[in-house]
This record gives C-alpha cells, sequence and structure tokens, in this order.
C-alpha cells in the first residue's frame, strides 16, 4: 500500500493502518485449527436445525471465482443444503458462467440467477461513470447483496453464508469505494445523471438494510478453515472442474476493465495493492513477489483494447464520449448526498447506544 490511498497513515515504524486493522480482523474475525472447525461445526448444526421442513438450510451467492466457489464446495462437505444466488448483470465472462454452471451441477446445488433488467444497469452504469467518483461497482455489488436477501426471505432462510475472508480482502481503502448499501447515494447519483427510470433494480432503502441487517445470521466460512487461496484452485479444479479467469474479480468483463484500466488510468488507483497486501499479510506471498507483480500491466495490453472496445459498445457510448468520461474532474462519495453523514452523526450514535442497551437488557444482545 502506498499514498495512492489519500487517508493512509504510518506508525513510527513505517507500518500502515491497513496492516493495524488486518492484524484485528484476523483477532477478531478468523477462528484457526481446530477451534475454528469445532464452531463451523456448531453453525452447520444451528444452520440444519433451523432448516428443517425448509427446502433449503442456508444461501449461498456464487460468482464463479475462487472464494465463493470453494464456499459452496466446503458446505456440500459439510452437509449442508444451500440455495446458490447468482447476480447476472449482462458482464459475466464466458468462463464465469462455465464455472458456475460445474459448480452447482458437480455438486447437485439448487441455482437461482437474477437477471438485472440491462437497460435500467446500463443507464445506472453509466450514470455512475458521469458522476466521477471510483465507485462505478457500487451498484453490481449492492444488487449482489439485495438478491441474497430477497432469495433468504422468499424461502424463509435466515443463514448467509459467504466466501468473504479476513485473510485476503482486508485493505481495501474507503477513498477507493464506499457506498456499497447507501441506496441514497446510488439514489442521487443516478437522479443526476440517468436517463432510464429504476423500476426493476433490487435497490436495498435504509428500513429493508437495517431489518435484513438485523434478521440474517451470516457465515463468513472461509475465516474458520485453514484457508489458502494458492491451495483452494487446485482442489476446484480437480473436484469441479473450475477455471482460473486471470485475476482477482476478472470474473466479470467489466469489472475486469474497471479494475485494470479505468482506475488506475483515471483515479491513478491500482487494485491489486490491496489484494497483493492481503496475500503478504496472509503468508501466501512474499513483499518482493508482490512488488516484481506490479512491475506487470494490470492484464494483458492486448485484452485491454478488447475489454475497451466491447465495454464502450455495450454501453452505448462513442469513442469521444468514452474520452470525455475519462476527462471528467475526479469526485468522491462525499461530494453526493448519502447515509454516510448520517452514520457519522451524533444521532445515530446515540441510537445505536439505546438499541444495543435494549437488545442486552432482553437478552438478545447484538450483532
Amino acid at each position: 500500500m502506498d499514498t495512492t490511498d489519500p487517508e493512509i497513515r504510518f506508525d513510527e515504524d513505517g507500518v500502515c493502518n491497513h496492516c493495524h486493522t488486518y492484524d484485528e480482523f484476523i483477532r477478531t474475525s478468523v477462528v484457526a485449527g481446530e477451534e475454528g472447525l469445532r464452531h463451523l461445526n456448531r453453525r452447520v448444526d444451528e444452520m440444519k436445525s433451523d432448516g428443517k421442513g425448509r427446502k433449503y438450510d442456508c444461501v449461498l451467492g456464487v460468482s464463479g471465482g475462487v472464494d465463493s466457489s470453494f464456499a459452496a464446495l466446503k458446505a456440500k462437505q459439510l452437509g449442508l443444503r444451500p440455495l446458490a444466488v447468482h447476480l447476472d448483470n449482462g458482464w459475466d465472462s464466458e468462463l464465469a458462467v462455465k464455472n458456475v454452471e460445474n459448480i452447482c451441477r458437480k455438486l447437485d446445488i439448487d441455482l437461482f440467477t437474477w437477471v438485472l433488467d440491462w437497460e435500467e444497469f446500463k443507464d445506472l452504469q453509466l450514470a455512475f461513470l458521469k458522476a466521477s467518483t471510483p465507485d462505478s461497482e457500487i451498484p453490481s455489488d449492492h444488487a449482489i447483496w439485495s438478491a441474497v436477501w430477497k432469495m433468504m426471505r422468499r424461502y424463509g432462510v435466515k443463514d448467509l453464508l459467504t466466501g468473504c475472508n479476513a485473510r485476503t480482502e482486508s485493505h481495501l481503502p474507503a477513498a477507493w469505494s464506499q457506498g456499497h448499501f447507501d441506496w441514497r447515494y446510488i439514489r442521487s447519483i443516478h437522479k443526476k445523471h440517468g436517463t432510464v427510470a429504476l423500476r426493476q433494480f433490487p435497490g436495498i432503502r435504509f428500513p429493508q438494510y437495517w431489518w435484513y441487517r438485523k434478521t440474517t445470521r451470516t457465515t463468513h466460512i472461509l475465516n474458520y478453515i485453514d484457508y489458502r487461496k494458492t491451495e483452494a484452485m487446485p482442489i476446484l479444479q480437480r473436484e469441479i472442474g473450475w477455471k482460473y479467469y486471470g485475476g482477482k474479480h476478472y470474473e466479470s468483463i467489466y469489472t475486469r476493465f474497471y479494475q485494470g484500466y479505468i482506475l488506475p488510468v483515471k483515479f491513478g488507483f491500482d487494485k491489486r495493492r490491496c489484494h497483493l497486501s492481503s496475500l503478504i499479510c496472509s503468508g501466501e506471498i512474499t513483499r518482493q513477489q508482490a512488488l516484481d507483480e506490479l512491475k506487470n500491466d494490470t492484464y494483458p495490453v492486448d485484452l485491454q483494447r478488447e475489454d475497451r472496445a466491447y465495454v464502450i459498445k455495450k454501453l452505448g457510448l462513442t469513442e469521444a464520449e468514452f474520452e470525455e468520461i475519462m476527462r471528467l474532474p475526479k469526485k468522491r462519495y462525499q461530494d453526493y448526498p448519502n447515509y454516510g453523514r448520517i452514520y457519522d452523526g451524533q444521532a445515530w450514535k446515540t441510537l445505536r447506544r439505546a438499541y444495543r442497551g435494549a437488545r442486552s437488557l432482553c437478552g438478545g444482545g447484538v450483532r
């Protein structure tokens, strides 16, 4: 990590705040070894008990990437009956689609694919590009969580499994991307720059977000096993015919182009820095290996050119219009109306303390 994160801080030993945050995440979120397996088995027993009489024990979002694919494999090995939910936003690579199909067919997992209305979603993505913030992946991330939560409610499922894991995903700077659950932020950008009404897009209003968070039991399954990506990939290849797609989140063509071209060229943000930093802290690679990787192009230049032409055409832009977007003055999350001001305000903090106190008195505890 470096000062391309404008909010980075270094201590007297030259260690940045992201590494300190990583250590805290590992301490509070990861349970390793036999203790981790015992904890995971207890959670599995609870899911199976609550799932009695229902079609599914839990819901799991799948993208075709290594983390969610390995989470699906592990869930089946533990005897769970998950419903896999995949979001089709129009940008899946052929390889990602094949990975999802193989996972669900070979593991005998039911799959529900939530297909977004393309004209609405295209308009929302264009609005984010025109808003000129480094957050243009937020519409997809928001829709993924919404689809998963809505399917949980449809089937009366309390438990959500994820492929998120603290070991390899703990270095993302807020300045590079924030507001994923902030419907006010999303709506404000679309109101300013969009042209198509969002009638089908699965937005999460603030009351819904609060309800989903308080009624969902989330298990980050990879935090309770000795998970290493380098070891997981050959297992997936052998067990379910999974194939690697070239980079973190590159199972999506738009994500590949956005993270590999738009972010570094327009904003100077190379997300490989945070992904590699987490792998250094987890012990999977050395710092020198990461520095050597950063000397390479974000991904092959020929493929960048192909993706650029494809993205411009699919979004209905001309080359000149795309270049105009790339030249727009850079903006931040804080430059648009958002709920972040509420979360940071005293009234919200007071409400949170009151809620926690009430839950404690009622014996409910707080997640």
